[in-house]
């Protein structure tokens, strides 16, 4: 299947920018969105206890930064997204309660300029499985990295894959039901038509490795359920 291209999947989020809004009713085919939520955005505060700089990439419509704004009110917020209707609501929304700074760049976090050894902590949540092959995990990474500041962290909650495909299969059928039990078959089926459609996530470890790889001291497993995790690294 042609998997959905950057202007698409712009789109599809522009469309959706009340339904992201809403922790509880937005993020129901996210198993554990709010206790990841909540593991990412405290484990970055001990992690980073004096930290001044927050890059949210993939922000939406700003519950991650809300979050951690709950922490830490003080830090200065850059919000990266590529939908501008939910760039618009996460700094209306981050702006309510940031006692620093709110800076907003639409686009995609590839392509966008940020000032390198700047950020003490990156949130990803729900973005990164939109990267396609190697090279494009690769580089985004390597980027992610040189945007910290030495002891900063890189929180990711994220779809996840398995790396065995017998065990890969399985927690893809566990989630389908999961996805059934919410609102039936119609339902699961049209989660997994678009996540067949717009995602190509990797696994946990492919990414703990590769964040070694690219430089991280420290790599740490917060959580994880079925297809979903929350983990990130430490530079």
């Amino acid at each position: 299947m042609k998997k959905s291209t950057v202007e698409e999947i712009r789109k599809r989020f522009d469309n959706d920018t009340e339904r992201f809004s809403n922790l509880d009713r937005g993020q129901l085919s996210t198993i554990d969105a709010k206790i990841s939520l909540e593991l990412i955005t405290e484990a970055s505060k001990r992690i980073a206890p004096k930290a001044k700089n927050l890059l949210d990439i993939g922000c939406g419509a700003g519950n991650y930064s809300l979050m951690m704004l709950l922490k830490m009110p003080h830090l200065n917020c850059t919000l990266v997204d590529l939908s501008k209707p939910m760039l618009d609501k996460a700094v209306e929304r981050v702006s309510q309660k940031a006692n620093g700074k709110v800076e907003a760049l639409q686009g995609d976090i590839r392509a966008v300029e940020l000032p390198e050894n700047h950020f003490d902590i990156i949130l990803a949540g729900a973005v990164l499985h939109h990267l396609r092959d190697d090279s494009d995990w690769e580089a985004t990474f390597e980027k992610l990295f040189r945007l910290l500041k030495p002891g900063g962290c890189l929180m990711i909650s994220d779809l996840i894959t398995q790396d065995t495909d017998v065990v890969n299969d399985y927690v893809w059928e566990k989630y389908g039901e999961y996805l059934e039990s919410i609102d039936g078959k119609e339902y699961r089926q049209k989660v997994l038509d678009y996540i067949a459609k717009e995602d190509s996530p990797r696994s946990m470890n492919y990414q703990l490795d590769l964040m070694k790889q690219v430089g991280f001291s420290k790599v740490e497993i917060l959580h994880k359920n079925l297809c979903f995790g929350a983990f990130g690294g430490i530079k």
